[in-house]
């Protein structure tokens, strides 16, 4: 490594530090949602596989959720793998359920789950995940029912067209039904009726890779979330750029349209 280079990492370590100390100052939000947008750009740029890429991509999601708890953010929600997803090449997609499934299968051995009380939750529509996949969260979600510092959920095989759409058809066969007038229904029912009801709204949603779009995540959460745009790939994304991103929604008045 040349002198450049060190002088520069150094210089870049101080202002993270800096960076850290004036985000502890502040108020940081309680539910960050995350898009994490450019495994496979990411791949192409080092001359990596897209699959591999995407294990990268896995790897930093383990460090960003690290650092959201040593800054006292309570709630993580991932894009993991949305209903789009579905379209892309087969064994691509096979992938991304194996690697999927290790994930969560190595949340259950992992000590840092238990001493922090993670509390892990996958939403979406399960129809199209293959059955393996179902019961491994179903296992991970009854290990960690009782956890209570820290909620971490994995969208999965999610949409939030779809979501809206599911919510609209278990309310009206509840109309039909009987067990519920149209009267009654109002914002705070029709949370009831989403795939996770005690889910809070993000207070700030991030994505990466330069796009600027939410891409059908948290649609209707997602209605007064702050967004910030990283233009670094999802792999590269570093804790330089977390902190910025923090910084960002915590320079912002929020008004909820008021």
């Amino acid at each position: 490594m040349s002198i450049a280079h060190k002088i520069g990492d150094i210089a870049s370590g101080v202002y993270e530090q800096a960076l850290m100390e004036e985000v502890k100052k502040d108020k940081v939000p309680h539910h960050l949602g995350i898009i994490t947008d450019g495994n496979r750009r990411y791949a192409r740029q080092v001359g990596l596989s897209p699959n591999e890429g995407h294990v990268k991509g896995k790897d930093k999601l383990e460090e960003v959720l690290n650092w959201s708890m040593e800054i006292g953010i309570k709630i993580v929600t991932v894009y993991g793998f949305s209903t789009e997803n579905f379209k892309r090449d087969t064994q691509e997609v096979k992938f991304l359920f194996n690697l999927i499934n290790d994930a969560l299968l190595g949340l259950l051995k992992d000590n840092r789950v238990y001493k922090n009380e993670i509390k892990v939750r996958v939403i979406g529509d399960f129809k199209g995940l293959p059955e393996y996949l179902i019961q491994t969260i179903k296992e991970v979600e009854k290990t960690t029912e009782n956890f209570k510092k820290f909620k971490f959920n994995l969208a999965i095989g999610y949409g939030g067209r779809q979501e809206i759409i599911d919510a609209v058809k278990h309310i009206a066969t509840d109309v039909l039904s009987q067990n519920i007038k149209i009267e009654d229904i109002n914002e705070t029912l029709f949370r009831n009726y989403l795939y996770d009801n005690t889910l809070t709204d993000p207070d700030l949603i991030l994505r990466t890779s330069g796009e600027e779009r939410i891409s059908n995540f948290l649609l209707w959460q997602s209605a007064y979330s702050e967004l910030y745009f990283s233009d670094v790939n999802w792999p590269d994304f570093k804790k330089l750029d977390f902190l910025r991103a923090i910084y960002s929604y915590q320079s912002r008045k929020r008004r909820y349209g008021q």
